[in-house]
């Protein structure tokens, strides 16, 4: 038998997952693209990231 995954082990549900498409990608969603884990100061040069690049920001990282 196949061991209990746990919570870090399980695929992300279809229904929290998004394209960008539904809404615009903030800064936040930007480093957790990029496979960091948001702090303020990741966030604060993702902010600006999508100031200067727009949508090529996200592009970059997930073609």
């Amino acid at each position: 038998m196949s061991q209990p995954q746990g919570d870090d082990e399980r695929p992300t549900p279809d229904r929290l997952l998004h394209t960008g498409a539904e809404h615009p990608v903030d800064p936040e969603d930007l480093v957790r693209a990029s496979g960091r884990e948001p702090t303020p100061a990741l966030i604060e040069k993702a902010r600006k990231a999508l100031e200067e690049q727009g949508a090529a920001a996200v592009e970059r990282l997930l073609p």
